[in-house]
């Protein structure tokens, strides 16, 4: 499904060569994940984070402006990679994808126990370098359901890995 609920086929695997032709366009859609308060809760335990206003229902119902506990923000983001895996193509000659970072995170609005988030990407630049890397940028958005404002956005570096010979002529 598209961002309006429209039935889409999903490309799960391109050659390396048409990447290129790909910048500028919005490749995936994830499926909805919940974020439930077990999930919440193991990930302060994960992170050692047991701020109230993740771990404490009551607590954050009666002190926050949420009505309850909210995710962390490094929750949302860690989901990324789910949401990666769920919707993006794979590289036909691809031997291995590294994360290479964030440009740029900004946390715009709270995930609330129980909600649902899905991932937005859209490819911003592939770049060949050296001879058997493709550095792929995305700028993702993670949406919250029936709210108005993501929960984060974010510029994510990735490398693609592929074996120097896989490399296109016009690369």
């Amino acid at each position: 499904m598209d961002a309006n609920g429209e039935k889409t086929t999903r490309v799960t695997e391109i050659a390396l060569g048409e990447v290129k032709d790909l910048v500028g366009r919005e490749l995936g859609i994830s499926d909805w994940i919940t974020v439930s308060q077990d999930m919440i809760d193991r990930f302060a335990d994960a992170t050692d984070d047991h701020q109230f206003i993740h771990t404490d229902p009551i607590r954050a119902a009666a002190e926050t402006p949420y009505g309850g506990t909210i995710a962390h923000g490094f929750l949302s983001l860690s989901l990324l990679s789910a949401m990666n895996y769920n919707c993006l193509p794979t590289v036909r000659e691809q031997t291995m994808a590294i994360n290479y970072g964030f440009d740029k995170v900004r946390f715009l609005a709270p995930v609330r126990s129980g909600g649902r988030v899905r991932g937005h990407f859209t490819l911003t630049e592939a770049r060949f370098r050296g001879a058997g890397m493709l550095a792929v940028t995305y700028e993702v958005s993670v949406e919250v359901e029936q709210e108005s404002r993501p929960a984060l956005t974010a510029t994510w570096l990735t490398i693609i890995q592929f074996d120097p010979k896989d490399r296109p002529d016009d690369a």
